[in-house]
């Protein structure tokens, strides 16, 4: 590692205190493999007590670091095993109290999320498969902090059409029975195709099975200082844009790696992956949108959107792979509306439409992320919306994700609002067309020949 010059102290202070940069979340990856029992009760016991063990000092340790390192760090966060895997050994069928489970013990050591009640049901389901999916509406209903993601689809296995039809009905009840909320349930629920083992960044959190027993990974964010670097070289052409955006990357990517570092040995447990993902905010300054409008576009969602954030997603990777070895999770450009005041003024403005943002799914990182909806959009065009996301993953051999919340009783020009990091959303229009006959047929779409790579 070459040694920092006061220049780079400097500049790093700067970005920091200006520039919004900061490690959006350190996460704890935390196994349960051996919390399985045929009594629940005593399953969920086992979960809460492994859980508040091993995450006993995560929060004090990321405050101590903040501290010490002067670099602000936002979420303290806990993945684990899927549950579907964890609960398949009990014999009830209702998983509610495993959810319970992990939000009690959330609280207790002081974390803002826990991700891993989830499924991964790409190529069929298990017997845990579905008992935790039916729990997810009620899991989510009932507990705080906890987040849920599927896996529905991957390249290897295809796209498992039944999962994505459940998982339309599913959205549209977890909505339900939160609609009090303006269905905040829904912003704690990801659909995945191809979702990653080691993903630091919620809702879609889980630890994967080839994961160690824990691990430490770190999310580090800086919208705001990409856009403030690309202010100085306006008016040059995109290879200097391309060249400036790799070399800010890396700067934000050693940031990152030095906090990863210092908390695995801190906690005595190792060193997973630096996730060097562009995750934008509701604070002026921090948003992904506005990095596309300095590069030279009149608003996001407009011609030349999906080309400028491909060129963007592709820098940031470079310049983070050069920065670290370990770079892993998602790694790009995120692009949830309400979490982006850039976004949410394209959307406004109608330079963005959801069809749009489709599209640039297909160059950046995750995909259809928190997105506000009419409530009264059915079931099976939720699953149709998962689908297409889905064949962008599988065809591309890239992580999707679909994240929308149908806001009971609200409409097209209506707004929601969330608060903290989700911000607000305005009412997006989903096609009138309907998909139903598509979604009814099920089954499962065949993996792509791209699969066969042995």
């Amino acid at each position: 590692m070459s040694v920092l010059t006061f220049n780079d102290v400097i500049e790093t202070t700067r970005m920091i205190t200006h520039q919004n940069l900061d490690v959006r979340t350190i996460t704890m990856g935390i196994s349960l493999r051996d919390c399985g029992h045929p009594d629940i009760n005593v399953c969920a016991e086992k979960i809460y007590d492994k859980i508040t063990k091993k995450a006993e000092k995560l929060v004090q340790t990321g405050e101590d670091i903040e501290s010490d390192l002067g670099v602000p760090i936002i979420n303290k966060r806990i993945s684990v095993t899927p549950i579907s895997m964890v609960g398949e050994s009990c014999d009830a069928s209702d998983y509610v109290p495993l959810a319970k489970a992990m939000d009690k013990a959330a609280h207790e050591v002081g974390v803002n999320f826990i991700g891993g009640f989830s499924a991964l049901v790409d190529k069929g389901y298990t017997k845990g498969d579905r008992n935790l999916i039916a729990s997810i509406p009620e899991a989510l209903a009932t507990t705080d902090v906890v987040c849920s993601s599927v896996n529905v689809g991957s390249t290897k296995a295809g796209i498992n059409m039944d999962a994505v039809a459940e998982m339309g009905r599913v959205v549209k009840e977890t909505a339900k029975k939160t609609a009090a909320n303006d269905a905040i349930g829904c912003a704690k629920l990801v659909v995945f195709c191809n979702a990653v083992n080691d993903n630091p960044f919620m809702a879609g959190a889980f630890h994967g099975v080839t994961e160690p027993e824990s691990v430490v990974s770190v999310g580090v964010s800086g919208p705001g200082v990409v856009k403030h670097a690309l202010e100085a070289v306006r008016g040059q052409d995109i290879g200097a844009v391309a060249e400036v955006i790799k070399r800010t990357a890396f700067k934000i990517t050693r940031v990152g790696q030095l906090v990863a570092q210092e908390a695995a040995k801190r906690l005595n447990t190792q060193f997973g992956i630096i996730d060097l993902s562009l995750a934008p905010t509701p604070a002026v300054g921090d948003s992904v949108a506005h990095i596309l409008e300095e590069i030279g576009l009149e608003s996001c969602g407009g011609p030349g959107t999906t080309a400028t954030l491909a060129m963007l997603n592709d820098a940031v990777k470079k310049g983070g792979l050069m920065a670290s070895s370990y770079v892993g999770g998602l790694s790009g450009a995120f692009i949830p509306v309400s979490e982006d005041a850039g976004m949410i003024a394209a959307v406004e403005r109608g330079s963005l439409t959801l069809e749009k943002l489709e599209a640039m799914t297909c160059v950046c990182s995750v995909g259809l992320d928190m997105i506000a909806i009419p409530g009264d959009t059915t079931a099976e065009t939720i699953a149709a919306i998962i689908a297409d996301e889905s064949a962008i993953g599988m065809i591309n051999n890239k992580t999707t994700a679909v994240r929308v919340i149908p806001v009971p009783g609200k409409g097209v020009g209506e707004t929601v609002e969330f608060g903290g990091l989700l911000g607000h959303a305005p009412i997006m229009a989903v096609s009138r067309f309907k998909p139903d006959v598509f979604i009814a047929r099920g089954g499962r779409i065949p993996a792509p020949v791209r699969s066969l790579t042995n």
